[in-house]
């Protein structure tokens, strides 16, 4: 047994049944399943019970007296993966149904990497009532302080090539244990959201690279805890996080650099979600990430040589101008089928 498969759970009873036969029908079957519930009220608790009990060495329940959110619930199941001494942890949110060979390819692919630099793999996401439709290839990060999708709502056949990205998404990715060691578990300040972003950024600093393996596909709703795409407390604790992540990983000088960047995008976001009727929370969670980061541990950018920092720098401009045409190409996109039903 080398790997971990970590499930958080909030209220997910829906979700359960086919996220756990997706993980009854791989192809490898040596894995443990650890489900860390944050303490639900729906009938999630009752349906866990019975699962764990069913194959008590294989499948684990673990239990959290309140939401302690995201970060918490996985690094709870982390700790209990390496004191078993397992070699990978796979991240799984509740709303996913993975392909039969999902855990295999993965495995396979860390194995591959003889000098233990592959931090994590970040698998194809598809949705999960359209598998012709990407939900993500591996996330970016840009100048702007934006995180964005590789992929996102694109045709499945654009994405087979594997890639080096520089974050893996949380929902569905596989991790090695012995790096996550080294750049500490996911920060419980974040509490969900871009939490996945931070410690990836991390690990890049470390050294650490992150692929993303377009045979290891996952099928997936999308917003199955939060219940929608924009609400008050997605977008709120969204803006706080977006602040946290530079403030914690990039230096003073860094920041300086890339504060018009910065400060342009939140401007952005601040039109955005003031337009969407969320402005007021996108500005309350701003004011909170201002106001508490600097109670948060920083990376001790002594310790970091000047050439990642500025490759890093790099990646960032050039995943801002990726951005930038991925948004031009998709409302050019828009136009032509708005022409096409109109004529």
């Amino acid at each position: 047994m080398k790997t971990a498969v970590i499930i958080p759970n909030y209220n997910g009873y829906r979700f359960l049944p086919a996220c756990m036969e997706a993980l009854d029908r791989q192809s490898r079957q040596d894995f443990l399943t650890i489900v860390v519930d944050n303490a639900s009220s729906d009938e999630s608790l009752h349906w866990l019970s019975h699962w764990s009990a069913e194959a008590p060495d294989r499948r684990l329940l673990l239990r959290n007296p309140k939401n302690l959110g995201f970060s918490a619930a996985v690094n709870l199941g982390i700790r209990r993966a390496a004191a078993q001494n397992l070699s990978y942890v796979l991240l799984l949110n509740n709303d996913t149904s993975v392909l039969p060979d999902f855990l295999e390819r993965l495995e396979s692919e860390m194995e591959q990497d003889r000098t233990e630099q592959l931090f994590a793999i970040s698998s194809r996401m598809v949705k999960m009532h359209d598998s012709s439709v990407m939900d993500d290839a591996g996330d970016q990060y840009t100048l702007l302080g934006w995180q964005f999708q590789r992929g996102l709502e694109e045709p499945v056949q654009d994405w087979n090539r594997p890639a080096f990205v520089f974050s893996a998404c949380a929902g569905a990715a596989l991790y090695r244990l012995s790096a996550l060691k080294k750049t500490g578990l996911f920060d419980i300040a974040h509490f969900a959201y871009l939490e996945d972003l931070d410690i990836s950024y991390r690990a890049r600093l470390l050294g650490y690279r992150i692929l993303y393996l377009p045979t290891a596909v996952c099928r997936h709703v999308g917003s199955g805890t939060s219940g929608s795409k924009y609400n008050s407390f997605k977008v709120r604790l969204s803006a706080r996080n977006s602040w946290y992540l530079p403030y914690k990983n990039m230096p003073n000088a860094q920041l300086l650099l890339n504060a018009p960047f910065l400060a342009l995008g939140y401007l952005v976001k601040l039109l955005y979600f003031q337009r969407m009727g969320f402005g007021r929370d996108y500005r309350a969670g701003l004011r909170e990430g201002f106001r508490n980061a600097g109670r948060l541990q920083r990376v001790h950018f002594s310790d970091i040589p000047l050439h990642r920092f500025l490759r890093i720098e790099w990646e960032l401009l050039l995943a801002t101008v990726e951005y930038l045409l991925r948004m031009r190409k998709r409302a050019m996109r828009r136009t032509a089928k708005k022409k096409e039903s109109s004529a």
